[in-house]
């Protein structure tokens, strides 16, 4: 089905490549339409923190260039990606969200940016992050309501996707810094297994909690993306060789049987609205007997307190620097933060770590019963005002224990901003994850 020019942004990742392929649309028209979408609304909602649409259309040009000559087309070719500002890009500035990386150039790309190359995309350009991606959040605003946050540390990405003015973007998850953006724009957001995605030159925080992931429109999407970034890198010391994981295929299958939930309130639930309860509610009598309340056992109450230790502790090593030579161009939040991460002691760092493990093996149990944990996504809707990037409550305990999860946009709050549902599973279960989505939200829609 021919489009018109202007709506071509509205494409979703998969339908663009396959029209580009069928030679239905090209490179050049569809960041052409996306370049005028930016053009409309980037006053409003500033997502980008680098862009040269010239630099994009000659992408796209030698995309199309590529496909006309019969060369091989990898599976984004002449997608349109945004990348997060800590993610090294030797073509354009890599600022860190901070002043004190203002102008910088690296000279080589971050893996996952090689990846996007060699599957065929257009650099897009660098999204907006908060401060070295931590809490202090940049100028941009949430799609949905001008007036509130996009939530952060992926701020530009996820407002970039849910813009449409690109059909994919990569971020990256500490703490909150995926599932919270995607839940607030209403979208969906995939922070995969801990160890599946190279950080290699990423903008580091904690080798222990820091993640790469993907935010796209629809499952298809995601799957998409995350597959072609789930490469074996030497240059990650957390990653190990091993079989890609089959995300676009496993999505395509039925499940075998019916999947069964774990429906876990989670910490942070007593900080969790009406209206997001309501609507767990609901969900969870649409599934009916498909879905089990579960408590967790009492160390998950720790698991807060865990995070925060290892994260503080980490941001204290990794920006010391920062923090020694260029203090007075940091947030005030983020110099207490950094203070409080140096007065831990090695018995605190090395307790909480130690919980990691003491985590998973009670989850392991959970996840020998449920091929999936529902749980809340965000505390309710985008909070009101730009100051503040939300509370990230909702997804600590998962980013500390490493495993995927997933914030599908499947909620509304009583004043019409979207709230994502989190859905979460073991480790390494990536691939049944998103088909274990695609089931739920099928069955919610039915």
């Amino acid at each position: 089905r021919k489009r018109n020019l202007q709506d071509r942004y509205q494409l979703n990742a998969k339908e663009a490549a396959t029209a580009m392929r069928d030679g239905e649309i090209t490179s050049v028209e569809l960041v052409g339409s996306c370049l005028q979408r930016i053009d409309e609304l980037e006053a409003r909602v500033e997502a980008w923190a680098h862009l040269d649409p010239d630099y994009a259309l000659e992408q796209a040009s030698a995309a199309d260039d590529r496909r006309r000559a019969g060369q091989a087309l990898g599976a984004l070719h002449g997608i349109p990606v945004g990348i997060k500002d800590i993610f090294d890009t030797n073509d354009m500035p890599t600022e860190n969200g901070s002043p004190l990386y203002s102008g910088r150039r690296p000279y080589r790309d971050a893996t996952v940016v090689s990846q996007l190359r060699q599957a065929g995309a257009v650099i897009m350009g660098k999204t907006v992050s908060t401060e070295l991606a931590v809490y202090s959040p940049g100028n941009t605003t949430n799609p949905h309501d001008q007036a509130r946050t996009p939530g952060g540390s992926s701020s530009g990405s996820a407002a970039a996707v849910a813009a449409q003015m690109v059909p994919l973007a990569v971020g990256s998850q500490t703490n909150g810094s995926i599932i919270r953006p995607a839940s607030y724009c209403g979208i969906c957001g995939f922070k995969p297994s801990h160890g599946l995605i190279s950080r290699h030159r990423v903008l580091a925080l904690s080798r222990r909690l820091d993640h790469v992931g993907v935010f796209a429109r629809n499952l298809e999407d995601t799957a998409l993306l995350a597959e072609q970034l789930m490469v074996f890198d030497a240059e990650d010391p957390d990653m190990r060789p091993q079989v890609r994981p089959a995300l676009c295929s496993t999505l395509a299958e039925e499940p075998p049987l019916p999947p069964r939930f774990a429906f876990v309130e989670g910490p942070g639930w007593d900080q969790v609205e009406a209206d997001t309860r309501e609507g767990l509610a609901e969900l969870v009598s649409v599934l009916g007997d498909r879905v089990f309340a579960c408590e967790l056992p009492e160390i998950f109450h720790q698991a807060v307190d865990w995070h925060r230790i290892i994260m503080e502790a980490d941001l204290a090593l990794s920006f010391e620097r920062e923090y020694r030579h260029g203090r007075e161009k940091l947030s005030a939040v983020l110099c207490e933060i950094l203070e409080r991460g140096q007065g831990y002691t090695a018995v605190d760092y090395n307790r909480a770590r130690t919980g990691i493990t003491l985590l998973n093996q009670e989850l392991g149990k959970l996840f020998g019963e449920y091929d999936a944990i529902i749980t809340p996504a965000v505390t309710g809707e985008a909070p009101l005002g730009l100051a503040s990037t939300g509370s990230p409550v909702c997804c600590t305990l998962w980013s500390l224990c490493g495993v995927p999860s997933l914030s599908l946009p499947l909620l509304q709050g009583s004043n019409g901003m979207p709230i994502g549902v989190q859905l979460v599973a073991a480790r390494g279960d990536d691939a049944r994850l998103l088909r274990t989505a695609r089931w739920l939200t099928k069955a919610v829609a039915a």
